[in-house]
């Protein structure tokens, strides 16, 4: 039996580490999957960087939706860098041991950046109703010290309120099981292993679900449901359909985000038989969007798009 196996089924003493299975059911050939997370995580790092490069260079960037843009950015590359390189390290090396302080810090991490990355859509939402719905007072609302309080407050709601999930996970015994069928420490799948009764992490795992994340999506809703009435008021079709086009963007992402949270726990809720899916989903969920958000960005903002051409001196075309 390999020596990651040699404390499986020891039930006498706590464990020292423990040890990552990867994609449960796709053993033999997930290995595969390497090379398109590979690309991903490469694509993240290296699409983020030219945003947060792009709109520091570019002055006529310098305003408030590009600089929560650029926050969003470095959150994307830090969730990104926080899960695929010991993703990397299971497909690539069998790199399956992981000691507990180790997958402690990865399990808080994992929180702070995807709580952070929920914030700041919350504050990109904002930028866009007082944007559409209180043109005039935009200016005066939307400044800079402004995104600077904003910017600290959610850095320190998200990476405060989190702690209680890595602390009271360390708290727990784990005298029976190790392996975690899962490739990075997710709260649920690491408290699964223990031996003493779990349910405060459970129950504070759903608090902090509703909120944090549920706050900032109710939040979101409303910015634009009061979008959308203010747009539907407007008598210039032009006009509305460009209010509407400078959030389609955000929209597409803030669907993916949320949608995938939200099926990830109902499939635990419900005690799902088929393990590949959330784990696959959890994966999928901390390493597309942060590939994707500058690319649709990049996409959809004729600003963003110039600054782009602009910096690697290439001709604008069109819009």
């Amino acid at each position: 039996m390999s020596q990651d196996f040699r404390i499986s089924n020891r039930s006498n003493f706590q464990v020292s580490e423990f040890i990552l299975l990867g994609f449960p059911g796709i053993h033999s050939w997930q290995h595969w999957l390497s090379l398109p997370l590979a690309l991903l995580y490469l694509s993240a790092l290296g699409a983020n960087t030219l945003i947060v490069i792009t709109i520091r260079q570019e002055a006529a960037l310098h305003q408030p939706m590009y600089q929560f843009l650029g926050i969003l950015a470095v959150v994307d590359m830090g969730l990104a860098t926080t899960i695929m390189p010991k993703i990397l390290a299971i497909l690539w090396f069998n790199a399956r041991a992981i000691r507990l302080p180790e997958c402690f810090a990865q399990m808080y991490a994992i929180h702070c950046f995807v709580a952070m990355e929920s914030g700041i859509f919350l504050c990109m939402a904002i930028d866009r109703y007082v944007a559409i719905c209180q043109p005039l007072r935009y200016p005066s609302i939307i400044t800079e010290p402004f995104v600077i309080r904003v910017t600290v407050f959610m850095a320190l709601r998200n990476f405060l309120a989190p702690i209680s999930v890595p602390v009271l996970a360390a708290q727990r015994n784990y005298c029976s099981r190790n392996q975690i069928e899962h490739c990075l420490c997710s709260n649920l799948g690491v408290t699964s292993l223990s031996c003493d009764d779990r349910k405060i992490n459970g129950i504070n795992q759903l608090v902090l679900a509703w909120t944090i994340m549920g706050s900032d999506l109710s939040l979101i809703v409303l910015s634009y449901a009061l979008i959308l009435h203010s747009v539907l008021k407007l008598n210039s079709v032009e006009a509305a359909s460009k209010a509407l086009n400078t959030c389609t963007a955000h929209l597409i992402l803030i669907f993916f985000f949320y949608t995938v949270i939200i099926v990830i726990s109902i499939t635990h809720s419900a005690g799902m038989r088929v393990p590949l899916i959330p784990v696959l989903l959890n994966v999928l969920h901390n390493i597309i969007p942060p590939a994707l958000n500058p690319m649709v960005y990049a996409l959809k903002n004729k600003e963003l798009r110039q600054g782009l051409y602009k910096m690697f001196n290439l001709e604008t075309k069109g819009n």
